[in-house]
This record gives C-alpha cells, structure tokens and sequence, in this order.
C-alpha cells in the first residue's frame, strides 16, 4: 500500500478532531480540562502548585489570548485563582482550587473510561506500542513545528 503525505494529514487530522472534540469533555471544555489537568498534578505531586500564565501557554501551546479567555472564564466557574507574586509583582501565579477537584476528578475519570475501552479494543498488549509511537510522532512535531 503506497501511503502518502494527504493520508497521514487525513488520518492526523481525523484524530485530533475526535480528540478535541466538545463530546470528549462533559462539563469542561476542553482547554479547561487540560489545564485543570495541569494545575491539579502539579498540586498533586508536590511540586509548587502555581504556574504563570505564561507557563502555562508552553505546557498547552495555546495563544495568549487564548489562554487569558480561558484562563478568564475558569476563574469565574472558581476553577482557579490568580495571585500576583509578592517578589515581583508582575508575576501572576495560576493556583488550581482543590475545592473544585471533584469536577476534575469526575471528568478525568470518564476520559480514562474512554481510554480504557480504546485499549480493549486494539489490545492492551499494544499500548505500549501505541505510547511509542505516539510519543515519537509528538516529539517529531516538536522538531518539524516549530
């Protein structure tokens, strides 16, 4: 079978539609899911649990002005807070609030639901294979975007 460029853009670009796609998250869309996702692991393990917004627009590869309406909007569902640095007060720290953590946790759930029967399905034998392989075409991207 000759594969060629149009049909691995066809097959990426149908992924990443289904992906982040509105039917994947419930509650959240899902650039609040993932950021909810990042501030809630980065409380989790320990690690200083405030990130700039800047931070996060590196984490998420999201526009600034994205991430400011987003970022806008999940303070007003009191998702998050925003804290202005007392060293240098140009510095506004994102905090995840883990009164809301049960949103997350009950969105984070259903998605791994959803990855749990995609892994039923190809065979859990092949995950591994699967995170290789997806992790080498993200890290590819990396280098050929940007």
């Amino acid at each position: 079978m000759d594969i060629s460029s149009e049909d691995v853009l066809n097959a990426w670009l149908r992924l990443t539609t289904t992906v982040n796609n509105v039917r994947l998250a419930g509650e959240l869309p899902y650039y609040e899911l993932l950021i909810c996702g990042i501030l809630y692991r980065n409380q989790k393990s320990g690690a200083p649990g405030s990130l700039t917004a800047t931070e996060l627009c590196g984490e998420t590869r999201m526009l600034k002005s994205q991430m400011n309406r987003t970022l806008n909007s999940m303070e007003k569902k009191g998702l998050i807070f925003r804290t202005r640095s007392a060293q240098d007060r140009r510095q506004v720290y994102i905090t995840f609030n883990m009164e809301q953590a049960g949103v997350y946790e009950k969105e984070h759930a259903r998605i791994l639901g959803c990855v749990e029967e995609l892994m039923d399905r190809v065979g859990r034998q092949r995950a591994g294979e699967i995170i290789q392989l997806f992790t080498l075409i993200s890290d590819m991207a990396d280098e050929v975007i940007t």
